[in-house]
């Protein structure tokens, strides 16, 4: 093993450790041999998370540097490897042998020569069914970088998830990165989008681990969802709810000028039974990702301020006012269908289009009323001091 010269480090090899014993040691050397090919001073920082197989001598025993991280969590143990880093440029890997850290000279180039702040090493490219299952190469990674690029605002990666990173270390120690999980990788990526990072992606390539994986796909894909929720409740409630509700208005509308149904090949649709399901939930998402848009520490500013209207004293108010104006004719058609149950004003399609509408009208009406009275109340809670 080649002992780098006693200087100043400029990179710090970050690796959160969790049980690698069987790969740790290579790891480090891997990481040596990286800095060494590319001419870099450096070190090998490895936050011990909680293991138990003796990792953290193996990491002593190979020339590392050991942090602990009392905090259970992949973000965890990042988070503090980032405030213990030394160098000027952090490069962070897992440290189960999935990553080439010879190669780590790839991903700090574009740092070092000022095109880049932050470099991923997009695993897709290298990526098969012995490193990567399907589910997660093919729907999970794709989805949660498509939804990353809409709430970063178009960035351009294709692989958010890669955990082999090059990143300066006071930037992101100023992002204020809080996530403990594996949703940390998405956080990382919002925060340098929102603070101007330049982002870049390069092909490095994903090899099998070594050990027992850590990932556990739906807890840790649902972390990241409820991450980017919180962050852009705009993009996951509001405006899909707007949507709902209005593609919900117009199959009412259908419904009432159709009342026969839509022909569907050899049958008949009736969007009315769709209708109250499509506006309801529509309505309910739509007031959600308005509150959590306003008041979500975690929201980007300018979308708070895009949802200020929630903030005023008069939209409870407003809510309630809207609940009322639904419910009344939601009640009144009610009684109207039910006093002409065996006349023959209307068709019998006809009046069941009507009643779909006339229940729609009365849960809205309900949704939107009881969610003013519970804002309100919320809100003269958080305001009254002995409560």
């Amino acid at each position: 093993m080649t002992n780098l010269p006693l200087v100043v480090p400029t990179v710090t090899v970050l690796l959160p450790c969790l049980n690698e014993a069987q790969s740790l040691a290579a790891c480090v050397e891997a990481a040596r041999t990286g800095l060494s090919a590319a001419s870099l001073a450096g070190e090998v920082l490895v936050v011990d998370n909680g293991s138990t197989d003796g990792s953290k001598d193996i990491a002593l025993d190979s020339g590392a540097r050991v942090v602990s991280a009392t905090t259970p969590g992949y973000g965890s143990a990042l988070q503090v490897g980032i405030r213990h880093a030394q160098g000027d440029i952090i490069v962070m890997a897992d440290a189960d042998g999935t990553y080439d850290l010879t190669r780590l000279g790839e991903l700090v180039q574009p740092i070092l020569d000022d095109r880049a702040d932050l470099v991923l090493g997009s695993r897709l490219e290298g990526a098969n069914r012995g490193t990567m299952p399907l589910l997660h190469r093919f729907v999970g990674t794709p989805l949660i970088s498509f939804l990353l690029r809409r709430v970063a605002g178009g960035i351009r990666i294709r692989d958010s998830q890669s955990g082999y990173r090059a990143f300066r270390t006071k930037e992101t120690q100023e992002l204020g990165l809080k996530a403990t999980g594996m949703e940390f990788a998405s956080e990382m990526l919002i925060g340098a989008a929102h603070q101007g990072f330049r982002i870049r992606e390069t092909p490095i390539g994903y090899r099998p681990r070594t050990g027992e994986s850590k990932l556990r796909t739906m807890t840790d894909g649902w972390r990241h969802l409820q991450l980017i929720l919180l962050l852009a409740p705009q993009l996951l409630l509001f405006w899909p709810g707007v949507l709902s509700f209005v593609a919900g208005a117009a199959l009412a509308a259908l419904s009432v000028l159709s009342p026969s149904g839509l022909a569907v090949g050899t049958l008949s649709w009736q969007p009315i039974f769709f209708t109250p399901i499509l506006l309801i939930l529509g309505a309910s998402a739509a007031l959600a990702g308005a509150v959590l848009a306003h008041h979500s520490s975690l929201t980007r500013p300018d979308a708070a301020r895009r949802f200020s209207f929630v903030g005023e004293p008069r939209f409870p108010g407003r809510c309630i006012t809207t609940g009322l104006s639904l419910l009344i004719p939601g009640v009144v058609l009610e009684i109207v269908l039910f006093s002409i149950w065996l006349g023959t004003e209307s068709s019998a399609s006809q009046r069941l289009a009507l009643a779909g509408i006339a229940q729609a009208l009365i849960i809205l009406g309900v949704v939107f009323m009881g969610f003013g009275l519970i804002y309100r109340m919320v809100g003269l809670r958080a305001g009254y001091p002995h409560t």
